[in-house]
């Protein structure tokens, strides 16, 4: 009876007890899946560009949804008209995109599996019409082609996962300068990488080259 009397005791002080545990595992799960809610989504175009050598870079087209574009345009739209004049592009270049190199512009490319660090890009571009935001730039990478099989793999996404990276369902792949090389691609989701607590795993460009015979 003493027993059974002490838990009769405790019982508010359990109750107590177990409310204040469920609240913070509410809210730690609610921390979580705020932090794990894509904030800004990117419908994404490749061109793989060639030249007399093999592989000499990927050409990267990004169009964004309608909120981040309104806010970029709120921002560097000065004079009102709707697109961005010379100056506003590169105060964009500057305040809006170049931060994301310390990622790797979120664009990891893998040469023979073996990781190349993408340092900058080229021929940036943000395209601004009909309130539809599109960044544009190339990412050198040169890879000489031979008799043998080449094999490059270019992943897109956001570490933080902050962004999501999508592939666009026409035509997400392109080819330019390519016609001496065999060259084959497919897109998928890669098995060997992940992000955000390991549960996604981007989907990633497989490339394979060479000369042709």
């Amino acid at each position: 009876m003493k027993k059974h009397k002490l838990i009769v005791q405790n019982t508010p002080y359990l109750l107590q007890i177990t409310a204040y545990c469920v609240i913070l595992v509410l809210l730690l799960l609610a921390q979580l899946e705020v932090q794990a809610h894509p904030h800004v989504f990117i419908v994404q175009r490749l061109n793989v560009v060639f030249d007399g050598k093999g592989l000499a870079g990927i050409k990267v087209r990004w169009k964004f949804d309608d909120m981040f574009a309104s806010m970029i345009a709120e921002d560097h739209d000065l004079n009102r008209n709707g697109k961005f004049e010379p100056a506003e592009i590169q105060a964009v270049k500057e305040k809006a995109f170049s931060f994301i190199s310390e990622h790797s512009y979120f664009t990891f490319i893998k040469i023979e599996n073996t990781p190349f660090q993408v340092k900058f890009i080229r021929d940036f571009n943000a395209i601004l019409e009909n309130r539809k935001l599109v960044y544009e730039f190339l990412i050198p990478c040169h890879v000489t082609a031979t008799n043998q099989v080449k094999k490059v793999t270019v992943a897109s996404y956001d570490p933080s996962y902050y962004t999501a990276i999508y592939f666009t369902q026409k035509k997400p792949v392109s080819l330019t300068a390519a016609d001496e090389f065999d060259v084959k691609t497919s897109l998928k989701e890669d098995p060997d990488t992940t992000i955000y607590f390991d549960m996604i795993h981007p989907w990633t460009l497989f490339m394979e080259f060479r000369q042709k015979l």
